[in-house]
């Protein structure tokens, strides 16, 4: 299993293979260590019933750098990426169907289409914490996809926690 998160210390991305066997959690560039909740790991079989530490594949219970136990699935793909290609095609078609290039301009729009379909079929998946964006690959088993209402909840709560930052207060207790 491989992880990305930033760290919380100095904001920096880190990006951690084999965890499954780690107790813990350490950043390459300030050496800030986050400790790994015990159980947040299990062990699950070809069938999905629950084997030996070590044995079958990982499934995640929670995040290992936050407490949240929220998690979803995505295409590990990068947004920017598919925004850029449909940008670039729409473009495209604008420019074609400027010059009342009929066919050309729907063959353009078709092809975009054509290898966003062919991208989200080939793209891996990885599950995402709602909390703090930890990005999870390589686990077994997959929880749900994004759910609208979950997000919102904590980016609600990350503007909370600003607020009373910025005003110096200490947080109240998320209920």
């Amino acid at each position: 299993m491989r992880i990305t998160y930033a760290c919380r210390t100095c904001g920096s991305t880190v990006a951690l293979s084999g965890v499954e066997s780690a107790a813990s959690l350490t950043c390459p560039r300030c050496s800030a260590v986050v400790e790994m909740p015990p159980g947040a790991i299990a062990w699950a079989g070809p069938g999905g019933e629950p084997v030996g530490a070590g044995e079958g594949e990982p499934r995640l219970r929670r995040c290992l750098v936050c407490p949240c136990t929220e998690l979803f699935t995505r295409k590990d793909f990068p947004q920017r990426l598919g925004v850029g290609i449909v940008v670039v095609g729409f473009a495209a078609s604008c420019v074609t169907w400027a010059w009342r290039l009929l066919v050309p301009t729907f063959a353009i729009l078709f092809g975009t289409a054509l290898v966003d379909v062919l991208l989200y079929l080939l793209m891996p998946e990885c599950q995402t914490c709602y909390r703090c964006g930890a990005r999870y690959r390589g686990l077994g088993g997959s929880p749900e996809g994004f759910d609208l209402e979950t997000h919102e909840k904590h980016r609600q709560q990350r503007i909370r926690l600003a607020e009373h930052a910025a005003a110096g207060r200490p947080p109240a207790s998320p209920t």
